[in-house]
């Protein structure tokens, strides 16, 4: 039988996948207290659609090996922001335009901070 991962060790792990398949700029966003959408952010980009994919695929392969599916997955026939839902960690594979759009990173750094983060 698996061991079911910590939160902390899913996103270790997410972000390790996006750093294999060498994802522009990979980052682990910590949310824990500042929010009850989750606790850990995993945001990158890929360089085309089907660098998107193949880092989403390739993160869903590495949980799935350990016992671990996804509760949803949204974006990923488009593949221009591929959102992988692991309950307490949010995986978020964007191409370049959009993940500098979203500015999620910057929309959380606020909470970090302790400041309520701007709607988007």
């Amino acid at each position: 039988m698996t061991e079911e991962l910590s939160p902390r060790r899913v996103a270790d792990e997410l972000l390790a996948v996006a750093e294999d398949k060498k994802a522009w700029e990979p980052v682990l966003v910590d949310l824990r207290g500042k929010t009850t959408i989750a606790e850990y952010f995993v945001i990158c980009e890929g360089d085309t659609d089907r660098q998107v994919r193949a880092i989403a695929d390739a993160m869903l392969e590495r949980l799935r090996a350990q016992g671990i599916r996804p509760l949803r997955v949204d974006g990923y026939q488009d593949a221009s922001w591929v959102l992988l839902d692991f309950d307490s960690v949010l995986a978020h594979v964007f191409l370049p335009g959009e993940r500098s759009y979203y500015d999620l990173e910057s929309l959380w750094a606020a909470a970090a901070k302790g400041r309520r983060p701007k709607a988007i």
